[in-house]
């Protein structure tokens, strides 16, 4: 029987691809004067590459940035904290986010939310999504000092919430790090289809919508 349900964070609750849109369009705007001499397009399109879908550290993007438009009115590492700062105002949820949670938590699952990142920036995205009170546990890599697909962040989850594996459902898009890891740990694996991705070995269930889930978990 299914008693909890945990979730990545990236990818899967939030769509970082429309939140990183949303964000880098909005932080061109905030500094016209310093950016003014590069092209809003060319500064959107660049940061998303470099980026690579948030697999580059960010002192490493803006580093890039600033290097090749030449920008000398403003600091990589102001434009930085900028992010570091403003991005939770642009993070856009997936659709029908809230409406799943809450009817995962009208339906008793305890919920959890396993998810590699910086702490604090983590724990702004969350608040971001306004989502933090649907959450027994929550763990981020580095205040855990682990990171998926090791074991130990996985069972020290399923320990906060006194859940076995077997008890339990890991919903993450990346085929290795979130399905295989949990897949390996023996709890349920459901890939939330990332085209982005080459879809993983066998997966108990992929998703598109999340609207999906309360029905697949309680099938199980």
């Amino acid at each position: 029987m299914i008693r909890a349900i945990l979730f990545d964070l990236d990818g899967t609750l939030l769509d970082r691809d429309a939140s990183i849109k949303h964000f880098i369009t909005h932080q061109y705007d905030r500094f016209p004067a310093e950016l003014d001499k590069i092209a809003k397009k060319d500064y959107i399109s660049r940061f998303i590459e470099l980026d690579c879908r948030g697999y580059v550290w960010k002192d490493k993007v803006y580093q890039t940035l600033v290097r090749e438009f030449g920008i000398e009115a403003i600091s990589w590492a102001d434009l930085l904290e900028d992010y570091e700062i403003n991005f939770m105002h642009s993070c856009i949820p997936f659709v029908n986010l809230l409406e799943t949670l809450e009817a995962l938590t009208k339906a008793g699952y305890l919920l959890g939310i396993i998810t590699n990142g910086l702490g604090k920036f983590q724990q702004r995205t969350i608040q971001g999504l306004g989502i933090e009170k649907y959450f027994q546990t929550i763990l981020i890599s580095e205040f855990e000092g682990i990171r998926k697909p090791d074991a130990e962040i996985f069972l020290r989850a399923l320990r906060n919430l006194s859940i076995l594996p077997n008890e339990s459902v890991f919903i993450g898009d990346h085929p290795q790090t979130d399905v295989m890891g949990a897949k390996r740990m023996g709890m349920k694996s459901i890939w939330k289809r990332d085209l982005g991705w080459q879809a993983p070995e066998h997966p108990d269930a992929i998703i598109d919508n999340l609207s999906e889930l309360p029905g697949i978990v309680a099938s199980w």
